[in-house]
């Protein structure tokens, strides 16, 4: 009978144990896991929002000194703008660059160097015949943007001294056109046209094509 009442009192020992144990382990959990409903803790103040780096500006070509033997002003080219179809650069008579499909204005061109990456564009008829005359930077004065027409040629005149320089990313002989920063581009609505950039890449960039040894003039 004692034997008995002492199981039956170990045994009531053990369950209470157990019990205390279990609800020490759930109280536990509990307590690690954050509190449902509860709101994040807010954003010290003062604190700068974190925003996307901005993208850098496109990097625009330096010009320099070019060993290209088609820019020594000892070899005579023709120029195409990349991109164009079946269309070359010309210097109309009486007018301004433009691109043509015909034998119209002088097609045949010998950029000239004049040190720092900067040339005269001297532009003859077919063959190399002619006088040259050479490319200047024009401003109309009228709202319309600027262009490249044809004068004689003066290498200490800033319109007439274009910068050359190879185009990013481009191939073999092919090249960005630009005068005091504005660069030589297609535009839909005026043909060629001299544009600055701002933070826009260059749109327009030209393939020049060895035609033969520059007229000795």
């Amino acid at each position: 009978m004692l034997v008995r009442r002492w199981l039956a009192g170990a045994g009531l020992v053990v369950l209470t144990g157990a019990a205390a144990t279990l609800y020490g382990a759930l109280s536990a959990s509990a307590g690690d896991a954050a509190p449902s409903g509860v709101a994040p803790a807010p954003v010290a103040a003062g604190a700068a929002p974190q925003t996307a780096p901005r993208a850098a500006a496109p990097a625009v070509p330096v010009p320099r000194a070019s060993k290209d033997p088609l820019l020594s002003g000892k070899r005579r080219v023709t120029i195409v703008r990349v991109g164009s179809f079946e269309s070359g650069l010309s210097l109309l008579d009486g007018g301004r660059l433009a691109e043509v499909d015909d034998d119209r204005g002088r097609q045949v061109f010998v950029p000239t160097p004049l040190g720092a990456g900067e040339y005269l564009i001297k532009a003859y008829y077919s063959g190399g015949t002619g006088q040259p005359v050479c490319w200047q930077a024009r401003n109309p004065d009228n709202g319309q943007p600027l262009y490249v027409a044809g004068a004689p040629c003066r290498a200490d005149d800033p319109a007439q001294r274009f910068a050359i320089a190879p185009a990013p990313g481009g191939g073999a002989r092919e090249y960005l056109i630009s005068n005091r920063w504005a660069y030589l581009r297609d535009s839909a609505r005026s043909g060629l046209i001299l544009e600055e950039l701002g933070d826009a890449p260059p749109a327009s960039s030209f393939r020049f094509n060895d035609t033969g040894p520059a007229p000795r003039r």
